[in-house]
């Protein structure tokens, strides 16, 4: 294989034929893959003009960590966007701003269940800090399913100070903390909003925490102190979403 990155899963490969075809430069099949869904995604190879190829199955085994489906790309790298990107793309957003931002998650496969979920909420963008965090990697567009190639990854050199420029933009930010007095329930979610989550275990940095407008918690009944990141990503997004659709 080249030095290009290699992308696999159905979904994924799927998902960037449609959206960046021309980052698509090979497709490897294993053999006997004829079922309705690989076919569909042969068509839009030929639409595309992107050659595909065969290989044993130990073979593609050996050039990806994880579960491919007997679906292998080779694509030119993917960009991560900027900080002065994420001002183009809100100067773009015609509806209150919906984002979210993963304070030090550093698991990819928490990134990619957050990226899926933050794409099926309609959300804005994904903001991670560049250190100490994951980022783009073929396991993360894999959990994606397809998210990691729509909605926008923004990576950013110092969160606090991204926080302080959105802030003054009019976005309101709202960090999760099992500590807070107020549930999630219980916060407006409508307007121009940022959803912080923090880190697997740790939760938010104490800097991001105190850049944060709200505080806002989980109702946790049961004998476990707190949720998955993605998990609880989901339950807080979509509590936004229900909320701006009762609005409307």
């Amino acid at each position: 294989m080249s030095q290009l990155e290699k992308i696999y899963g159905v979904h994924a490969v799927q998902a960037l034929l449609q959206h960046h075809p021309k980052r698509v430069k090979q497709i490897w099949l294993s053999e006997g893959r004829s079922e309705p869904r690989m076919q569909a995604l042969l068509a839009l190879a030929a639409e595309n003009r992107v050659p595909v190829g065969q290989a044993e199955r130990r073979e593609m085994d050996a050039w990806v960590e994880g579960v491919h489906q007997g679906v292998v790309a080779e694509v030119s790298p993917s960009q991560v966007w900027g900080e002065l990107m994420l001002e183009e793309l809100l100067e773009r957003t015609e509806t209150p701003p919906l984002i979210l931002v993963l304070d030090g998650v550093t698991d990819p496969h928490n990134l990619g269940a957050c990226l899926r979920t933050a794409d099926a909420a309609g959300a804005t963008a994904v903001i991670v800090p560049k250190d100490k965090s994951a980022t783009l990697t073929p396991v993360v567009r894999k959990v994606a399913c397809g998210a990691a190639e729509v909605i926008p990854l923004v990576a950013v050199t110092n969160l606090a100070r991204t926080l302080e420029k959105l802030q003054q933009r009019g976005l309101w930010v709202v960090g999760t903390a099992g500590e807070a007095e107020q549930e999630i329930y219980q916060q407006d979610l409508t307007g121009p909003l940022v959803m912080i989550m923090g880190a697997e275990g740790k939760g938010m940095r104490r800097l991001t925490r105190e850049h944060c407008d709200f505080l806002v918690k989980l109702p946790m009944s049961g004998s476990v102190s707190s949720l998955n990141v993605s998990v609880a990503t989901g339950v807080c997004l979509f509590e936004a979403v229900r909320q701006r659709q009762a609005k409307r």
